[in-house]
């Protein structure tokens, strides 16, 4: 198989993930075309340089739009800032560049849906991809604890708890959007979705618990503390959202960025009319499933991923095994490379991130108003 000319624009922390994730496709999946590191873009200085550097990329440039159109590309990672998604992710789309792009996909669901193009676009919904997820899919697929009634799911981190972090543009509302809410409530809707089907309405409410932080003096990375001169934080840290399910099911989902305590603590807990599902991304290959039919005083018992569940069989031989965070972005790798050679998708797609987007959008009029909001169907 001929190697896909690859770019990656923007190389902070994510930039990274994709760039390692590409290398290690073929050591998983044998059956997709391998890449070719083309170029990388970066405007903060020496930091495409570098990248190309250490990972082996050809060419390293400052400004990304050199890279649109350039025959040698026929992919693109866009692992840029939430504020430059609609423009980049424009530009390649039109020129017939083929999309992995990071969540939320711009900063509202209009941004999402101006990425037109003949092109396969994947998305990085990566927590969908977790073998114990699948296997959850699975059993609610087959009707293995009834009819879902409710459920709670949780996005709670403290990335942002401490009060000294730098006022990045994650915190801005031109660049960062709507703050946690694309960031980690994303990743949020997108799980439910994957599992329960559609949302049907909801109501939500926001707040913004940190009001000010120190600006950077230089370029960040991460979440890096600064001392600079405070400046307003102008998205919200926390949500909570109520959602009525197409199916007739309740859910409640919360998201937050300054949740002290809390490291990635990301999961969900659904019930059904025969049983119940738990699952904890950091204990990602672990399902806890209560479906004995005893309805009262059900005992929960631990199950392990194995080779059977999603792609874990990619990865290692037998259940017990763990994997990782970076494991479940070379299964999204190999989708996106999957999706461009055969010319249909393979997971997390465009429609899924404007589905998304529509969900954040109608959460943010529903803090604003105090109502319900409904989804287009």
């Amino acid at each position: 198989m001929a190697a896909l000319g690859v770019a990656v624009v923007g190389f902070g922390w994510m930039g990274r993930v994709h760039a390692q994730a590409y290398a290690r496709v073929p050591h998983h999946f044998a059956e997709v075309a391998p890449v070719r590191l083309v170029a990388v873009a970066d405007d903060v200085p020496g930091r495409a340089a570098s990248a190309a550097r250490r990972y082996g990329f050809e060419q390293a440039v400052d400004d990304w739009r050199t890279l649109v159109g350039d025959p040698r590309v026929q992919a693109v990672s866009i692992t840029a800032p939430n504020f430059l998604h609609r423009e980049m992710g424009s530009a390649f789309a039109a020129a017939g560049q083929h999309i992995w792009i990071e969540k939320p996909v711009g900063l509202t669901a209009d941004d999402a849906r101006a990425i037109v193009g003949d092109v396969q676009v994947t998305v990085g919904f990566n927590y969908r991809n977790a073998p114990a997820v699948e296997r959850a899919r699975a059993i609610l697929a087959e009707g293995g604890i009834g009819r879902v009634t409710h459920a709670r799911f949780r996005f709670l981190s403290d990335y942002a708890a401490h009060p000294e972090g730098a006022l990045s543009w994650r915190f801005e509302r031109a660049r960062g959007g709507n703050g946690v809410l694309g960031d980690l409530g994303a990743h949020g809707v997108d799980l439910v979705r994957h599992l329960l089907g559609e949302i049907d309405a909801l109501v939500a409410d926001t707040a913004i618990f940190i009001a000010s932080r120190p600006r950077p003096v230089g370029a960040t990375a991460g979440h890096e503390r600064a001392a600079g001169e405070p400046g307003p934080v102008e998205n919200d840290d926390y949500f909570g959202s109520l959602l009525r399910m197409a199916s007739g099911a309740r859910v409640t989902l919360d998201c937050s960025r300054v949740a002290v305590g809390e490291q990635n603590s990301y999961g969900f807990e659904i019930h059904g009319t025969a049983g119940a599902l738990f699952w904890d991304f950091r204990r990602m290959g672990e399902l806890g499933i209560a479906s004995g039919g005893s309805y009262q005083d059900e005992p929960v018992r631990t199950v392990f991923a194995g080779p059977r569940d999603g792609d874990f069989g990619a990865f290692q031989p037998g259940a017990g095994i763990p994997m990782g965070y970076d494991d479940l972005k070379v299964i999204e790798a190999a989708q996106f490379l999957r999706s461009v050679g055969d010319g249909r998708a393979y997971g997390a797609t465009l429609a899924d991130a404007v589905r998304a987007a529509e969900a954040l959008d109608a959460m943010e009029k529903s803090a604003a108003t105090g109502s319900w909001v409904s989804l287009p169907r």
